[in-house]
Formats: C-alpha cells, sequence, structure tokens
C-alpha cells in the first residue's frame, strides 16, 4: 500500500504545480479585470496593499464584505491553492514522523512540519469508503476530534461546481487547567478538482485575509487555522484516497513556559487530528464493511457516542463547565512519568489507588433514591475487578470496556453498599511506541440496565507527554512536601550527556473527579472529594516511582530543591520564626522530630504559605500547606505561578503595603478581615491574617509567610 500512496503522491505533486500555476493565472485576469471599473479610492487601496505585501510576505487583502459572496470566493480559491501546495507539494518542509507502525496494517504515510509557522502534520492513506462519505465524516469534526467542543456553521454559501463556503466557529478544550482554551474562526470550502477529487480546505479568516469579523470569545484565546483540509481522490474499483493537512498556530507565547512545548509540537498536532482523523475513517470504514464485530448486542455507532461522552464530559470536568450538575475537584500534578505505561497500569490495578467507599458513594448516586448513602468512608477495604471488553479501535489504541468492581460488606452497616458495581470506561494511548501520544483513562459509573441514553458523569486521569528537556535545571521550582521527586542528584543530566532514550522526558497529568450531591451535603460531599483526591494523588505518584525503569526508579529519590531548605526544615523555620516574632507557638508539637513538625504544618486547619521577598520583583508563592493549596485552588507545582498581588483584592494589597514596613522591623503584623481571590478567580473570604518573616538558622531572611485564619469560598 505503501507503494502505491507514493506513486499517487507523485502524481498529485505534478497536478498541483498544474493547478497553482492555473490558479494564480486567474487570479491575475481577475485582478486585472476588476481594475478597469474601480475608482481612484479603490486604485489607492491596491497600491496600499501592494507596499504593505513588499513589507511583509503575509498577502493583505482589503477587507471583504461578509455579505459578498465574491470576496469570500476569492479568499475561499486562495485557501485551495495553499492547501494544495501543502497537500502534494513543498510548501511546507515535511519529515516522515518516527515511530510509525509501518507494514500492510499501517494507517498511511504521516509527516510532520520542520521550521514553519505554527506547527503542521500531513497524512496520506486509504480507505474503502467513497470520496463523499469520506468528506462528510471528516467535516463532522466533533466525532472525531476528542479536544473539540463545539462547531458550528454559521453561514452556508453556494459557490461554482457545486461546491460551499461555509464561515464556522469552533471551540476547543485546553489540554491543562493552567491555560485558557483555544478557538478558531474560519472559512472553509468544499469544491471538486477536474479530476473528481473532493477537497475540503479551511483557514481562518483574519484581518489579513480579510473577510467578516468572528464572534467573540472572553474566555478563549483566538487561534489560527493556516490553510488545511482534506484532499480526496477516488479509486479505480472503489474506495478513496486521502491526504490531510493540519496546520495551525496556537499563539504559544500566550501560556506558560513549562507548557509551551504542547502547543509547539507537530508531533502532538499528528497525534491528536491528523491521525485521528484517519484512523475514524478506517474504523468506519471497516465497520461498514463487516470487518470488525462487536458483541453485547450494541450498534458500532452507540459504542462510538460512548466514547465521546466520556471524553466531553471528562473534558468539561477539566475546563470546569459541569459545576451546575456536580461537585468538581481538579488537580494537575508534573511528575517524570511514561503516559502510556501509567494509564495501563491505573487500568489493569485499579485498587492501588481507588477507594471503595467513594465508588459506592458514586454508585448509590444512580438508583431511584440517590442520596440514600450521606456521604462515602474513603478508607474502605479494596474491591477485585473484572474487565467485560465492548469494543476497540482497529489498531487497539483505544478501549471501550464495562468494569465490574466486586462488592464486599465487613459490617452491618456496609450491608446496602455490598453489591457488584460497574463502570464505563474509556481508555486510550496505551501504545508505549506512538509518539505525542496522549493517553488517558476516563470513567463514569452506570447501573446494570446500561441504557444507551444512561447518564454519563466522567472522572479520570489525562496524561500528555512534554517535549524532552535539554538544557540544565529550571529556575524556578516549587517545594513538593508529598513527595519531591527528580532525576539524578543534581536535577537534571548534563547538556553534552547522550540524550538517546527517554529518560528525561516529563509529564503533565491532570486528574478529574465529579460527584452529585444535594445542596444541604455540599461542604460533605466536597470535604470527602478533597480527602479523596488527594490520597489518589499520593497513590499515582507512588505509582509512578514504582513503575518507573529501574535506571530512572533508582535515581528517583527524595531531595531538597536547589536554593531551597529540605521541607522539614522549612517547616521548622516557619514556626520557630513565629514563635520568635509573636511570642506564641504556631501549634503544639507531639514530637521533636522535623517529620512530625512537618506533618503538622501540613495538615494545619488554617492556610499557610510562603512567598519570595526579592528586590524589583512581585512576590511569587513558594510553598502551602494543604489548607493553602486548597484555598488557592492550585497545586504545589503550580504554586510557583501565582503572585501575591494577584490573589489580593485593592484593599488587601494597600493594606500589605502599609504593614510591610512593619512587618519587616518587628517581625510580624495581624492584617483585617477581608477578601481575596484563588488561581481559578473564585473570592475567599477571611476573619483574620497574620503575616511574619521567615528566618533560617542565621537569622537572615528566608521568605514571608501568610496564614489566613477561618477561610471559606464566597
Amino acid at each position: 500500500m505503501n507503494k502505491l500512496l507514493m506513486e499517487e503522491n507523485d502524481r498529485l505533486q505534478k497536478q498541483v504545480s498544474h493547478l497553482v500555476y492555473e490558479n494564480g493565472f486567474m487570479r491575475q485576469q481577475l485582478h486585472s479585470a476588476s481594475g478597469t471599473t474601480t475608482d481612484n479610492s479603490c486604485e489607492s487601496v491596491v497600491m496600499s496593499g501592494q507596499h504593505q505585501q513588499q513589507q511583509n510576505p503575509t498577502p493583505q487583502h482589503p477587507q471583504r464584505d461578509a455579505n459578498n459572496p465574491a470576496g469570500l470566493l476569492a479568499i475561499a480559491e486562495e485557501t485551495l491553492a495553499e492547501f494544495l501546495s501543502k497537500a502534494t507539494g513543498t510548501a511546507v518542509d515535511w519529515v516522515q514522523m518516527i515511530g510509525m507502525k509501518p507494514g500492510p496494517d499501517s494507517i498511511g504515510i504521516v509527516a510532520v512540519s520542520r521550521n514553519c509557522s505554527g506547527v503542521a502534520a500531513r497524512a496520506c492513506g486509504l480507505v474503502s469508503l467513497e470520496p463523499t462519505k469520506v468528506a462528510e465524516i471528516l467535516k463532522d469534526r466533533l466525532s472525531w476530534f476528542r479536544d473539540c467542543r463545539c462547531h458550528d456553521v454559521l453561514s452556508l454559501i453556494p459557490a461554482g461546481n457545486g461546491g460551499t463556503i461555509e464561515l464556522m466557529y469552533m471551540q476547543t478544550y485546553a489540554p491543562t487547567t493552567l491555560a485558557a482554551a483555544r478557538d478558531f474562526w474560519t472559512l472553509r470550502y468544499t469544491t471538486s478538482l477536474e479530476d473528481g477529487s473532493l477537497v475540503v480546505c479551511e483557514r481562518s479568516l483574519t484581518s489579513s485575509t480579510g473577510g467578516p469579523t468572528g464572534p467573540p470569545s472572553a474566555s478563549f484565546v483566538r487561534a489560527e487555522m493556516l490553510p488545511s483540509g482534506y484532499l480526496i481522490r477516488p479509486c479505480e474499483g472503489g474506495g478513496s484516497i486521502i491526504n490531510i493537512v493540519d496546520h495551525v498556530d496556537l499563539d504559544a507565547w500566550s501560556v506558560p513556559e513549562v507548557l509551551r512545548s504542547l502547543y509547539e509540537s507537530s508531533k502532538i498536532l499528528a497525534q491528536k487530528m491528523t491521525i485521528s482523523a484517519l484512523r475514524h475513517i478506517r474504523q468506519i470504514a471497516q465497520e461498514t464493511s463487516g470487518e470488525i464485530q462487536y458483541g453485547g448486542g450494541r450498534q458500532p455507532a452507540v459504542l462510538r457516542t460512548f466514547c465521546q461522552r466520556l471524553c466531553r464530559g471528562f473534558n468539561d470536568a477539566v475546563m470546569g463547565l459541569r459545576m451546575t450538575v456536580g461537585h468538581l475537584w481538579v488537580v494537575t500534578v508534573w511528575r517524570i512519568v511514561f503516559p502510556a505505561l501509567l494509564v495501563r497500569f491505573l487500568r489493569e490495578h485499579r485498587s492501588e489507588w481507588a477507594d471503595y467507599g467513594v465508588d459506592a458513594y458514586s454508585a448509590a448516586c444512580l438508583k431511584a433514591s440517590p442520596y440514600a448513602v450521606p456521604c462515602a468512608r474513603p478508607g474502605g477495604f479494596p474491591s477485585s475487578q473484572v474487565i467485560l471488553p465492548l469494543a476497540q479501535t482497529v489498531e487497539n489504541e483505544e478501549f471501550l470496556e464495562v468494569v465490574r468492581l466486586e462488592g464486599h460488606a465487613f459490617s452491618p452497616e456496609d450491608v446496602a453498599l455490598a453489591r457488584d458495581m460497574y463502570l464505563l470506561q474509556l481508555c486510550s494511548g496505551v501504545d508505549e511506541n506512538a509518539v505525542g501520544s496522549c493517553a488517558q483513562l476516563v470513567f463514569a459509573p452506570i447501573d446494570e440496565s446500561f441504557a444507551d441514553d444512561a447518564p454519563l458523569l466522567p472522572s479520570g486521569f489525562h496524561v500528555i507527554p512534554l517535549d524532552p528537556k535539554t538544557d540544565g535545571p529550571t529556575a524556578n521550582r516549587t517545594l513538593d512536601l508529598a513527595s519531591t521527586l527528580e532525576v539524578g542528584p543534581s536535577g537534571s543530566r548534563p547538556v553534552n550527556e547522550a540524550d538517546g532514550n527517554s529518560y528525561n522526558l516529563r509529564s503533565v497529568l491532570t486528574i478529574a473527579f465529579q460527584f452529585t450531591f444535594e445542596n444541604h451535603l455540599r461542604d460533605n460531599v466536597a470535604a470527602m472529594a478533597r480527602q479523596y483526591v488527594r490520597s489518589v494523588v499520593s497513590s499515582v505518584q507512588r505509582v509512578a516511582m514504582a513503575i518507573a525503569p529501574s535506571r530512572l526508579s533508582s535515581q528517583m529519590v527524595p531531595k531538597p530543591l536547589p536554593g531551597s531548605p529540605e521541607a522539614h526544615t522549612l517547616a521548622r523555620w516557619i514556626c520557630r520564626s513565629y514563635r520568635i516574632h509573636t511570642g506564641a507557638e504556631l501549634f503544639r508539637v507531639d514530637s521533636p522530630s522535623g517529620d512530625a513538625v512537618l506533618k503538622q504544618l501540613w495538615h494545619h486547619s488554617d492556610a499557610i504559605m510562603c512567598c519570595s521577598v526579592k528586590t524589583n520583583a512581585s512576590p511569587v508563592f513558594t510553598f502551602a500547606n494543604q489548607a493553602g493549596l486548597d484555598m488557592l485552588e492550585t497545586t504545589l507545582v503550580a504554586l510557583q505561578d501565582i503572585m501575591l498581588d494577584k490573589i489580593l483584592d485593592e484593599a488587601g494589597r494597600k493594606i500589605l503595603c502599609s504593614e510591610f514596613s512593619k512587618i519587616m522591623q518587628q517581625g510580624f503584623a495581624y492584617l483585617p478581615a477581608g477578601l481575596c481571590a484563588s488561581s481559578m478567580g473564585r473570592p475567599v473570604s477571611y476573619d483574620q491574617a497574620i503575616a511574619w518573616k521567615v528566618v533560617n538558622d542565621d537569622d537572615s531572611n528566608h521568605c514571608l509567610a501568610f496564614m489566613f485564619m477561618s477561610w471559606s469560598f464566597v
């Protein structure tokens, strides 16, 4: 098949060169014709556009009226020409993507961009579906692009050759909770070529392309889709050859540096969009031909809908879009983990991290009296699981299954919970050889009936690999009291050491759990959720270290961060400084050992946090206990991105400024009740706060500590 695809690609390259030449000639003729009917003001606009084009290689066009089909058609034809030059030509410097499975079962030839504006990916594959059916499936982006939140056609205009021009608005999900999601405002052009090929091409409408202005998006960052699309050529005897190009600019500079590789990786784009589209088409083709048989009496379309609902429900949870229907707790953890290996272990060994009591609560919420269980009791006995497969994709990169959790009763009050429970579970990305592939495990409780329209409230894990870091250790790190893990004794490998392996890979692990509740039980369920997620995070950290390859595992040892004291030393400094400055104890220490002080500080009921004290720099948080993390709605790793002046309101900032000299001279100051904001923007009230200097063993200033007492979300 690869030989056939390469021959077809060569033929199409010659064809596209001819088409691009003809397209350029026709545009020149059209511009010449229109120039004879324009007035002087139009000539001045054209001359201005020509001058701008000399300064900027990106063509600048006059603003085109949204109600002018001719103007939109001109944009569409330009998009077509540029797309074809990428699909079968050399407009982009393509390099073959490594790690793709070769042989007759391969989905096709995949390439990624190198040194181009934005990120791009290209694929070519052969499927046993007719071009019109392929185009219909690919245009339904919600059905196969898991990161697509909404995809709406806001306007449809007929074009020549039976084609159409559509104005599209698309929202995507953010890969983590630490950066805003992206949206796109595009023109999509569907047309046919002279040889019978079908083309669907698309690009963003911007000030440089002209065309109407898209809808506003207050909570989204507007990204740009550069000419992209699908070239679908019919094959003799049936079937189609598909050329796919995805080319986007995700405005990577607007996200934190540590996340930037997620927005600059053409490999991740290839896995999420380009390869996903080919796999989806191939899956439907094999289902249509009867090559794939599913058990359980479920239709393939129903099973695909379950997969989509699980993914969308989890993504909505991460974006905080389901707060009206259930309690949500989301945490993002940074660790050196291997996505496929970790997710596979979490799937096969649920008892290592899950809690039977919490599972029982979630299952009870599906009953006719859903709130018969007042609240879960974390710490229940582990339950065994039986995995019942429902469906899997052609290349086995995704599994849909039902998990039966066998119930147990160890006391009379647990008899009501001693029944088997069921989860609908989706597992994907467990192929360790897939380059740039994300991995996820998403599940939702279901009842025994398992109806096609069963309500789903998904929870789970999503792991995204980051590009390897080849430079030295990062300048800013955060103290992790739960488990400070790093590679090697110095925190990173030397720059000149060979990077032939993936031991220096990093990943982003996002965990989201959702629970239903009645209003009068909200606080109880919220407390249970916080406790449960802490337990899950701790378990996953332990698992990540245990399953790491032997070389990495041997080097993953607790260590202090560069320039920071060890955890128990910092805890001792905080308590000692509080006693010196205020004359009172922060808390009664049960044991003089450093571990005991650290444990009591970590579990203190008031929110305690430390921030840096630097000249000519905004104070940045460097540590918080568990209550502090809950108040800020963040994690120890993400804490370093939060500045003190961003969480205080204007009144709080003024009070702190007026008391700052007192704090530095006297050592502490009490702050009155007030309001602040979490990292998610939620208002937080507190009855009183105290700020004090933290000094080290040499009585030198180390940082500034705050304690917010009796805090709560407003």
